[in-house]
């Protein structure tokens, strides 16, 4: 496995591949993969998906991924890592932090995270201009393509966000993006997850909270909460030498037996055996 590295704020690479070198990688900045054209597999996390002309893809970091070219592909790679994104005043706090936590929070499986048609065409354009300005070089080229590649980041942000939870709709609003930044952020601390204690912050009735995130997200609050912590178990199995007792304990788990049951349920197989599968498959 080849660990990368980022020395700049964003980093940017486009070239044509026969074959993808034969190791998966991981990395510690975010990396976003944008097929110009050609066809082939994409691995993330021991999952994979055949891509085509148009997807865009998002590496977390310490995501592992790795490609398999089935025909002649033009890649185009955006990395950045999380300073690039955080606030540069007061005002923009709020804002790039909620940015920040969707980023970090995607859901770390294959697949072209463009999920707003609308987007497709406006990154592709977005892209071709990136590769223009920096073909030629023109005056102030550099600040151009920096400000288009704020712009790539964000359409990157809402689409993810779009996502979040399996069946959010395009229409979602600003409110449930607000109540999901905070179940993640708070999700260590069971006391401030119970819908009487959201009801109170987000200052909605308790009889129409669960009535709204359900309509909103397609899950029930409890449902979500449980789902995430099932996500965060499988990427402490994945990338940590955690014991399974120090990560009942951590997630807030009754005993080591309480979370076999609830990752059995979700999963079908044991949190040891799930780990021991998906090392087996990246040695």
């Amino acid at each position: 496995m080849i660990k990368g590295n980022l020395y700049q704020p964003f980093e940017i690479e486009y070239k044509e591949l026969q074959t993808f070198p034969k190791t998966i990688f991981r990395n510690n900045f975010f990396n976003l993969i944008y097929v110009i054209e050609g066809t082939g597999i994409q691995y993330t996390n021991n999952n994979s998906f055949n891509y085509r002309k148009g997807n865009l893809f998002l590496i977390t970091p310490e995501d592992s991924y790795a490609f398999k070219i089935d025909t002649l592909t033009h890649f185009f790679f955006l990395k950045f890592n999380d300073i690039y994104i955080r606030p540069r005043s007061d005002k923009d706090h709020d804002w790039v932090q909620r940015m920040e936590f969707i980023l970090q929070n995607a859901s770390h499986r294959p697949g072209c995270i463009l999920k707003n048609k609308a987007d497709k065409p406006m990154i592709a354009s977005l892209i071709g201009n990136i590769i223009k300005e920096d073909t030629h070089q023109q005056l102030y080229h550099n600040k151009i393509i920096q400000q288009i590649v704020n712009t790539i980041i964000i359409i990157v942000a809402r689409n993810i966000a779009l996502k979040l939870p399996k069946n959010v709709k395009e229409s979602t609003g600003e409110v449930v993006l607000d109540i999901l930044h905070y179940i993640q952020q708070h999700i260590l601390e069971p006391d401030k997850l119970r819908s009487e204690q959201l009801s109170k912050h987000f200052r909605i009735s308790l009889t129409y909270l669960g009535r709204y995130f359900k309509k909103q997200t397609g899950e029930t609050l409890q449902q979500y909460i449980s789902n995430y912590k099932i996500r965060l178990i499988e990427t402490r199995l994945l990338h940590t030498d955690m014991r399974i007792n120090e990560i009942s304990t951590e997630l807030g788990f009754t005993d080591e037996s309480h979370l076999n049951r609830a990752f059995r349920k979700y999963k079908g197989m044991s949190p040891s055996e799930f780990r021991k599968k998906s090392h087996a498959k990246l040695s």
